[in-house]
């Protein structure tokens, strides 16, 4: 499962998952490039000699800039992560109409608009690997949080329709949706939150950001040759 010299992208990572799928996937090899809005983790990150870029995956200037980028310095990619998300939760009858749209936009659009400038590239390739971060809360719901509910959700049948359009060039397009996971979002909950969120669980406990950047790194890795299209959760059976 090592990555040696795959170009990979993560966008998100300069925090929570995003982060450690990407120490994940640069421990094993890949020639990494990362975005985030972290500037001081992603002067962190090309301290280490990665590719660190402020991208903005709601501007398609910004985007297609990431991806000019990349071409010049490594002339393909091999594996994207879109791991970049914001929640604003609110119940809907006070949900403004710029905390449902900026959610969607990061999201949901964010995924459009990377996977379109990623496709390209790979279609000439006639490889890659995408794997898009969605969460439990796209297939369950949770009240309070219709705006993530709804772009979370939105990431998978985008998904599925992606993995169908593309698996002729041996594009493989996968899900990872995860559960609780102990990231600076979880550590916000009161004790009675995650009290009840734990019973929940089967497994009866929440799992660690690892849990995730273990399950993509074997989804974008050559063990995976023959999955795509699909949604895997990472949740400790929660959605069971």
């Amino acid at each position: 499962m090592n990555m040696l010299g795959k170009i990979v992208l993560v966008t998100g990572a300069t925090r929570g998952i995003g982060e450690a799928i990407a120490m994940r996937l640069k421990a094993e090899g890949a020639e990494l490039i990362v975005t985030g809005r972290d500037q001081e983790r992603l002067s962190a990150w090309k301290s280490q000699g990665v590719l660190g870029i402020a991208a903005d995956v709601t501007d398609v200037s910004e985007v297609e800039e990431l991806f000019t980028e990349i071409m010049t310095r490594f002339g393909r990619i091999d594996v994207v992560v879109n791991n970049a998300g914001i929640n604003k939760d609110s119940l809907l009858m006070r949900m403004g109409d710029d905390d449902w749209q900026k959610v969607i936009d990061t999201n949901l659009t964010g995924v459009f608009n990377v996977c379109r400038a990623a496709i390209r590239p790979m279609l000439k390739q006639k490889q890659g690997k995408i794997v898009n971060i969605s969460s439990v809360i796209g297939v369950i719901g949770n009240a309070g949080q219709t705006n993530y509910a709804a772009s979370k959700a939105g990431v998978i049948g985008f998904s599925k329709a992606l993995a169908k359009e593309v698996a002729s060039r041996n594009i493989l397009v996968n899900v990872v949706a995860p559960g609780y996971i102990e990231t600076d979002m979880t550590q916000a909950l009161t004790e009675e939150q995650k009290a009840a969120i734990l019973r929940l669980i089967p497994l009866g406990r929440t799992g660690e950001r690892d849990d995730v950047a273990s399950l993509v790194h074997f989804l974008v890795s050559e063990e995976n040759k023959y999955i795509t299209g699909q949604t895997i959760h990472c949740d400790g059976g929660l959605v069971i």
